[in-house]
């Protein structure tokens, strides 16, 4: 099972210039959803931490999945905790 990392928006704009800001290649999404499958889910990590500092600039939700059929929405009240439980638990 890979982990996954889904965002939502009512508005795929909101999308395309959020993954913009994060990866250095254009991204064009064509939907109101976008996700990526990782290999290694403390990979995730990067793209948690961008969306938590800049959420109040993007009308974009974020949510994992890191067992399958199960997903955490990120929050700012949760998005250190689960951070750290990435690297406790795959420590690779």
């Amino acid at each position: 099972m890979n982990a996954a990392v889904y965002i939502y928006s009512m508005d795929k704009k909101e999308i395309e210039k959020f993954l913009n800001k994060f990866f250095e290649e254009a991204i064009v999404v064509t939907s109101n959803e976008w996700s990526k499958k990782y290999l290694n889910p403390i990979e995730m990590a990067d793209i948690i931490g961008v969306y938590i500092d800049n959420k109040d600039n993007f009308r974009i939700n974020m949510w994992i999945c890191i067992d399958e059929g199960f997903l955490i929405n990120i929050r700012d009240g949760n998005a250190n905790q689960i951070i750290k439980y990435l690297y406790e638990r795959f420590p690779y």
